[in-house]
């Protein structure tokens, strides 16, 4: 049904995720994140109010496989949800529970985790892990390289038709917040291409919010 990834860059107000499902609008109910804090992800069958209560952990200085313990300690239904969390500090943690759907993988590395359910190969997370590793370039677009890398393995068993990108920075806002809610074709091209759009004018509409004055022009017409 999902398959998704939560990293952190050298920034240590970075932190990002990237998922896509067969479900539609995947990103409104399972991409959480916060700067200086972490990034989450809530998938299989979703409780979205886990994402902030992660995150609420996370804020608080308690490790991601400490935060994640307690959620899940806390919550019902706890084997039906798949979790990944990551932190500013210490491993990301992953939990996949018992009633999770189909295939369920994950894998974690030093500054990324990822996992999925109804996968079509239990080796998509660790692809994707590496291919986000090996990555160069912006945060986002490693991002996207890592669900590229997942789908090219096979990614869901079924086809995908929504995937969402969200990174937050230094801001209490995320810097972005791209999402493609449902497409027949291909949503991860489509919200790939949404970033090539968005990537040049991130930093402008920060400055927008920040210091209108002295921030650039729209670059429409009838804004000088």
């Amino acid at each position: 049904m999902t398959f998704s990834i939560v990293a952190r860059a050298r920034d240590p107000q970075m932190f990002g995720m990237a998922i896509a499902s067969s479900s539609p609008a995947v990103a409104a109910r399972c991409a959480h994140a916060r700067a200086h804090v972490g990034a989450v992800a809530t998938q299989n069958i979703t409780d979205p109010s886990l994402g902030p209560r992660l995150l609420e952990a996370l804020g608080r200085g308690v490790g991601a496989q400490a935060a994640l313990d307690r959620v899940v300690a806390g919550t019902p239904h706890a084997a039906y949800r798949q979790l990944l969390v990551i932190g500013q500090t210490g491993p990301p943690a992953i939990h996949s529970g018992a009633l999770a759907l189909g295939i369920v993988a994950s894998a974690i590395g030093g500054d990324a985790a990822a996992a999925g359910n109804l996968l079509a190969r239990a080796e998509v997370p660790g692809t994707m892990v590496g291919a986000f590793e090996r990555a160069g370039g912006d945060f986002a677009a490693r991002l996207l390289e890592a669900m590229r890398a997942g789908l090219a393995l096979g990614g869901e068993a079924g086809p995908i038709h929504s995937a969402g990108l969200l990174v937050v920075r230094d801001v209490s806002w995320p810097i972005v917040d791209l999402r493609v809610d449902w497409s027949d074709a291909d949503p991860i091209a489509a919200l790939a291409s949404l970033w090539e759009i968005y990537a040049p004018q991130v930093d402008a509409y920060v400055q927008r919010a920040l210091d209108p004055g002295r921030a650039p022009s729209f670059g429409v017409p009838g804004n000088p």
